[in-house]
């Protein structure tokens, strides 16, 4: 099939890539854009896993205030330059952020923050749930584990369903625009604040 370069623009439009992507994109999908697309974005995300490890020492401090004044986000936002720190696109991702962290309230950024005493005694309480509940001892160990990823995907913002977007967490949209924008981007610091709470 011929890729003309209106497919080309109108891919471009849709995915924010180059025009060499693009035009690769459209040939191995046989012209299909929807194809193009996931062929893009399945390369975005392995060029984000290549770029975890690189230094980011720019990004900003963004905030979200929800409607009502009673809840409040400050979150910080990590990136390799000052140029991309300054773009439309890592903005409106810090923004996008604070707002999710408001509405779904992650105690921690990933994993990794989550202290051995708070893993301990989640791990205490679903087993004894799992007694409580007649359950065999033999797969005890393995409920808790199912347990303790329902807890991560709970409370860990990374692992969160994106509320703007329920098919991604929110490490996919932040692999997502390390694809577009060609830099690391890390989730620092945040604190979300609630009248009554």
């Amino acid at each position: 099939m011929e890729i003309t370069a209106e497919m080309v623009k109108s891919l471009r439009q849709q995915s924010g890539a180059g025009i060499m992507e693009c035009k690769n994109a459209l040939k191995e999908s046989n012209g299909e854009v929807e194809g193009a697309v996931t062929f893009l974005r399945k390369k975005g995300l392995a060029k984000a896993d290549k770029k975890a490890d690189r230094e980011t020492s720019e990004g900003t401090v963004s905030t979200y205030i929800h409607p009502g004044s009673k809840i409040g986000v400050m979150a910080e936002l990590l990136c390799e330059t000052d140029f991309v720190a300054n773009t439309t696109d890592f903005q409106q991702l810090a923004r996008d952020i604070c707002m999710h962290i408001a509405a779904s309230k992650p105690r921690f950024v990933s994993r990794d923050e989550v202290t051995e005493d708070v893993l301990e005694k989640e791990k205490e309480i679903y087993a004894a749930q799992a007694r409580d509940s007649g359950k065999p001892e033999k797969i005890i160990d393995k409920i808790v584990i199912g347990k303790m990823d329902k807890f991560y995907e709970e409370n860990c913002l990374l692992e969160q369903k994106f509320i703007k977007d329920s098919d991604n967490t929110v490490q996919d949209l932040i692999k997502q625009k390390i694809a577009t924008l060609g830099e690391n981007i890390l989730v620092g610091n945040f604190c979300r604040f609630e009248i009554g709470n």
